[in-house]
């Protein structure tokens, strides 16, 4: 694969910038990243876009936990590679896969308005028409993510908690063929996007389940120095989600959590205020710290205006600067919050006890 950008001509002779865009090669991986791609080619018809697919690390280790493996940067790492290498011109992430701190000369130049963001449940077809609540005693749940088991087994005591991996046809397998789960526990987005959404038998509240920071949005990676491509995908941001997803991302990384913890938002815009919800957890759900905080993001403030164009990795052309610094001040105001009431000691020992298992 060539190392620099390539230019196509067609028959008239026009030429024509070819864009290669980097993927995972899971099934829902390519159709985010087509998604992205069809975005694209109706905001700019003469581009060409090639579609450059890679496997990673979390896709290669199958037979353990991701909070077990001890990277962070799981799912996009390779992918970061061929950005650096020149190889491709911009990569196409879950957000929820991306660290709170990029590597540098990375931004996230696009974060695409947000799917449902919740979790679900999918039963296994002998369960049918039950919920979790209604589930028999000792029925076991499966999920990778050490989030959605500590705030479910607080929630739903009766019911046990086993790990899955795989990617979303691996796991509805493994649901479907054997008798091991009662039923998984899957993100509603990505089901969704694969055309499974009959699958879904329950979407968990925030009640029972607050999601993971970034679920269900779409991110574009690219080169913070390329701002031609930086400009060109500025056009698919969601205001609305960017600023969210700010929030969210800089409530992590003032937590320094990752996949190695419990850690759980949920956020909504109303009248022009940013509300964010934060929760850290033990890994059994039962210490648990969660508070909510506003912030006004209506721009106007010069005051608030800021130098720094990338705010948790995020760069928003096309999002007011001081609605960018809100959101992001609003996380890490949420995080100090918690940190104030002991979350750091909550979460130091759920990773002590997570490495240990």
């Amino acid at each position: 694969m060539s190392g620099e950008a390539q230019n196509v001509q067609d028959v008239n002779g026009t030429v024509s910038r070819v864009i290669r865009m980097g993927t995972r090669k899971s099934q829902l991986a390519r159709i985010q990243t087509d998604y992205v791609a069809e975005k694209l080619k109706n905001l700019y018809p003469d581009v060409n876009l090639g579609i450059v697919p890679m496997s990673t690390i979390g896709d290669k280790i199958l037979d353990t936990a991701l909070s077990k493996i001890g990277e962070k940067s799981l799912f996009t790492k390779e992918l970061e590679n061929a950005l650096e290498r020149n190889e491709v011109d911009l990569v196409v992430h879950s957000l929820k896969d991306l660290p709170t701190t990029l590597p540098d000369g990375f931004t996230i130049g696009a974060v695409l308005q947000r799917e449902s963001p919740y979790d679900a449940v999918v039963l296994h077809p002998k369960n049918s028409g039950l919920t979790l609540d209604s589930l028999p005693d000792g029925s076991v749940i499966g999920t990778s993510s050490l989030r959605r088991a500590a705030q479910l087994k607080k929630r739903f005591s009766h019911l046990e908690f086993k790990d899955i991996r795989g990617n979303l046809n691996t796991r509805l397998k493994k649901l479907d063929e054997k008798e091991d789960y009662s039923a998984i526990i899957l993100a509603a987005a990505g089901l969704k996007r694969m055309g499974w959404e009959t699958r879904i038998s329950q979407v968990l509240n925030p009640e029972d389940c607050m999601y993971a920071v970034g679920q269900g949005a779409l991110a574009v990676e690219v080169r913070a120095r390329d701002s031609d491509i930086l400009e060109m995908v500025s056009n698919l941001h969601h205001p609305e989600t960017v600023l969210r997803c700010i929030a969210e991302r800089a409530f992590l990384r003032r937590l320094e959590g990752g996949c190695s913890v419990p850690v759980a938002v949920h956020t909504e815009v109303k009248d022009s205020v940013l509300s964010l919800t934060g929760a850290v957890y033990s890994l059994d759900g039962t210490d648990c710290l969660k508070d909510t905080m506003e912030a006004s993001i209506t721009p106007g403030n010069q005051a608030e205006e800021s130098a720094d164009f990338q705010h948790v990795g995020v760069t928003a052309l096309n999002v007011p600067q001081f609605s960018q610094v809100a959101a992001e001040k609003l996380g890490v105001a949420l995080a100090d919050l918690l940190l104030s009431q002991g979350a750091m000691e909550i979460l130091t020992t759920a990773r002590k006890l997570n490495d240990a298992r």
